[in-house]
């Protein structure tokens, strides 16, 4: 047996790279670090327990240049808590006006309230030359 083996040169193999293996391995750790990312999110978050804010004992008596006008979801409104229709507005403020030196308005809303009613109100508001205006990010139960 005398001859070249058909092996290539001297019975050796030549080297080859497979790749497919490596394909298989590249996904594999791709998919274990896009899980390991999403789980991240629910240990960056750390569990707070704040205070519960106590009411005064001793509360401050209501401003009597200040009123609160609430708007609420159905075209109603209340100054101080007292319901009045919105047409009633304006005669008021022009009253406060009139009686207060420095009057000042709060425009609350409830959980409901437009916001055209709340712009008609600041309309009003404006029309009567109260500079003092503040609008409350809060928002009230109805009437309170």
């Amino acid at each position: 047996m005398a001859g070249p083996s058909p092996k290539g040169d001297d019975g050796k193999k030549k080297a080859r790279i497979e790749i497919i293996p490596l394909i298989d391995v590249i996904f594999f750790l791709l998919a274990t670090f896009v899980l390991f990312t999403l789980s991240l999110n629910k240990l960056a978050s750390v569990p707070v327990n704040l205070p519960i804010p106590v009411p005064p004992t001793n509360p401050t008596p209501p401003d009597p240049d200040m009123v609160t006008l609430q708007i609420s979801d159905q075209g109603t409104c209340y100054w101080n808590k007292d319901l009045i229709q919105l047409s009633e507005i304006a005669p008021r403020l022009a009253n406060l006006k009139t009686r207060v030196p420095n009057p000042r308005v709060l425009i609350a809303g409830d959980d409901r309230a437009k916001f055209g009613i709340t712009v008609q109100a600041l309309d009003e508001v404006r029309k009567a030359g109260i500079t003092q205006v503040s609008v409350e990010t809060r928002v009230r139960a109805t009437g309170r």
